[in-house]
C-alpha cells in the first residue's frame, strides 16, 4: 500500500469488458473481413489482436519475483505483455509511464514551462493521414514550425533577439469515443532560449502571458502551411472547399475501415448516444468553450495546458497526458441490450456522456488504432531536435538528479528501458523492490516459459492453464444487438443476405 491510495494486484485482463468484446467478436471480425463486409485486415492488425488476447495471462509465460527472507513466501507472478502500440492498456500505459520518464530525464530542459498545443484536423482529412507517414509527419512539421515562429516573433516584439524554442509532438489516433480522430499534442517549451556571449549556457526567457488572439494568430498560420503542403503533396486538390486527392495504392486495404472509423458509420457503427438532460433555464445561453480555444476552417487548436517550470510532477503529468492510451479499462462497460458503452470524460458539445455501440462496431473502432510498421508517434523540433547545437547544453545531464528524489539515479545510461518495479514506483509511488509482509529485498526468482513448466505451477496455483475459449462467427448480418439490427431496419440474421 501507498501513500498515495494505491495498492498491488495483479491485473487480470481476462475479467474486463474490452478483453470480452475483443474476444467474442474477433473470429466474426475476420468472417466479415473474408467476405466483403469489412476490409481486409493486414498483418500487423492481425498480430495486435491476436497478441492482445495472451497479454497478461499467466498460461503464456510469467517471472516470479520472490522475498529474499527464507522464511517469507511472499511473491508476484507477473505475466508477459503483448507489447502493443494501438489499444492494449497495460501496453501503452507502460509506455506511456516509459517515454515520459525518458522526456523529463534526458530531454525536456530542467526548471522550463511547458505548455501543451492541441491541434485538431477536418473529418475529411482524418481517414487519409491515420495511414500515410509521410503526411503526418509534415504536418506535425508545419504545426511545430508555426508553433516556434510565434515564440520567435513574440519575443523580438520585446527586444530579445535570437530566441529559439523547441517541441515534442505526440500523435494521437483518437477521439475519446474511439472514432478515427489523427491529432497532435505538441509539449512546446513555453517560451525562448538565447545564446549570450557572457554566459556560459543559453538562457532561457518565458513567456510572460498568452491571449487567445495569440492562439488564433498560430492557428492560422499552421493552417495556411498545412493545406499548402497537402496540395503540393497532392492529397488536396481545391481547398474552397476541401477536395481531396486520389490515395495512393497502399493505402487502399484500410481506408474504407478507417473512413467508417471517422465517421461512425457501420461496421463502426451505429452508435446510440447518451445525452445529459437539457435544463429550461439553459436555453438561450451563450457557452463558452474555453480559454486559448480557437477554431479555423475545420482545425482547431487549444493551448490552455501549462505545467510550472518549479513543478515537477506538474510537467511529468503533462507529458503523460500527451502519450495516454486511447481507452481507459474503467470507461467501457456492459450495456443492456447486448451494447458495450464508452464514458465519455467530459461530455461533448452536444451533451452527450456515453455512447453505445454493438461489440463489433467498437471492434472495428479498435482496428485503425493500430498504427503501421515503423509509424512514428513521437516528434522533435526546435532546440529539441537531435541536429540541433544547443540541445546537448540545455537538455538534462545524466546523473544529475533532485537529491529529495527517493530513488537511486540511472547512472550515466541513457538506456529507453526501465524496470516495471521503477515505472510503478514513478507513476504509483507503489516500491515493488520490497516485501509487502516483511521489508526484505524482492528478487528475481523465475522466468517461467516452458509450456510443461507453466502448467504445472499454475495447477499448485489453482490458475486457469489455457486461455480463455473465444465465440465463433456469428453468421450476417454480423452485428450482435437486435437493436441495431432494427435500426439498420435489417430482418432477422437467419433472414438478411451477405452486406456487400
Amino acid at each position: 500500500m501507498a501513500a498515495t491510495g494505491f495498492h498491488y494486484a495483479r491485473r487480470r485482463p481476462e475479467l474486463t469488458t474490452l478483453y470480452e468484446v475483443v474476444r467474442d467478436n474477433l473470429a466474426t471480425l475476420y468472417a466479415a473481413a473474408d467476405a466483403g463486409f469489412a476490409s481486409p485486415l493486414p498483418g500487423f492488425v492481425r498480430s495486435e489482436l491476436e497478441g492482445y488476447l495472451e497479454c497478461g495471462l499467466l498460461c503464456r509465460g510469467f517471472v516470479v519475483m520472490a522475498c529474499t527472507e527464507p522464511e517469507c513466501h511472499a511473491r508476484h507472478l507477473v505475466a508477459f505483455s503483448c507489447k502493443g502500440r494501438g489499444f492494449c492498456p497495460s501496453c501503452l500505459g507502460r509506455r506511456m509511464a516509459q517515454t515520459a520518464a525518458n522526456l523529463i530525464d534526458h530531454v525536456l530542459p530542467e526548471q522550463v514551462p511547458l505548455r501543451q498545443w492541441v491541434l485538431t484536423v477536418p473529418f475529411e482529412l482524418r481517414a487519409r493521414l491515420a495511414y500515410d507517414a509521410e503526411l503526418l509527419g509534415g504536418l506535425s512539421r508545419e504545426l511545430a514550425s508555426a508553433v516556434m515562429d510565434f515564440y520567435r516573433r513574440r519575443f523580438e516584439l520585446g527586444g530579445v533577439r535570437g530566441g529559439k524554442s523547441g517541441a515534442v509532438t505526440v500523435v494521437q489516433r483518437s477521439s475519446s469515443d474511439l472514432r478515427l480522430n489523427p491529432h497532435y499534442h505538441l509539449v512546446a517549451l513555453d517560451g525562448v532560449f538565447t545564446e549570450e556571449e557572457s554566459a556560459a549556457a543559453p538562457t532561457f526567457h518565458p513567456l510572460p502571458h498568452l491571449t487567445s488572439l495569440d492562439v488564433a494568430e498560430v492557428l492560422q498560420v499552421a493552417r495556411v502551411r498545412i493545406l499548402r503542403f497537402l496540395v503540393r503533396k497532392g492529397a488536396v486538390v481545391d481547398t474552397e472547399p476541401l477536395e481531396l486527392g486520389a490515395p495512393r495504392a497502399q493505402d487502399d486495404g484500410l481506408l474504407q475501415l478507417a473512413a467508417a472509423a471517422v465517421t461512425g458509420h457501420p461496421p463502426a457503427g451505429p452508435e446510440r448516444r447518451e445525452r445529459a438532460p437539457v435544463l429550461l433555464a439553459e436555453r438561450g445561453e451563450v457557452r463558452v468553450t474555453g480559454p486559448l480555444l480557437v477554431s479555423d476552417g475545420g482545425f482547431t487548436l487549444h493551448a490552455a495546458t501549462v505545467a510550472g517550470g518549479h513543478d515537477p510532477s506538474g510537467r511529468e503529468s503533462l507529458v503523460r497526458y500527451a502519450l495516454r492510451p486511447p481507452l481507459a479499462q474503467e470507461r467501457l462497460t456492459r450495456a443492456g441490450d447486448d451494447l458495450v458503452r464508452i464514458a465519455l470524460k467530459r461530455p461533448f458539445s452536444d451533451g452527450t456522456v456515453a455512447v453505445d455501440l454493438d461489440p463489433l462496431s467498437l471492434l472495428c473502432r479498435l482496428v485503425p488504432m493500430v498504427p503501421p510498421p515503423r509509424f512514428h508517434t513521437v516528434r522533435y523540433a526546435g532546440v529539441l531536435a537531435s541536429a540541433s547545437r544547443l540541445r546537448s547544453r540545455i537538455v538534462p545531464q545524466p546523473g544529475v538528479t533532485d537529491p529529495t528524489e527517493p530513488r537511486a539515479p540511472l547512472g550515466g545510461s541513457r538506456c529507453g528501458w526501465r524496470p516495471w518495479a521503477e515505472l510503478m514506483h514513478r507513476v504509483f509511488q507503489l516500491d515493488l523492490d520490497r516485501c509487502p509482509l516483511c521489508g526484505a529485498p524482492m528478487k528475481l526468482r523465475a522466468l517461467v516459459t516452458e509450456p510443461a513448466n507453466i502448467r504445472r505451477y499454475l495447477r499448485h496455483l489453482d490458475e486457469a492453464t489455457a486461455l480463455p475459449p473465444r465465440s465463433p462467427a456469428r453468421d450476417p448480418p454480423y452485428f450482435q444487438s437486435a437493436v441495431v439490427r432494427r435500426q439498420l431496419a435489417q430482418p432477422l440474421p437467419q433472414q438478411l443476405p451477405l452486406l456487400a
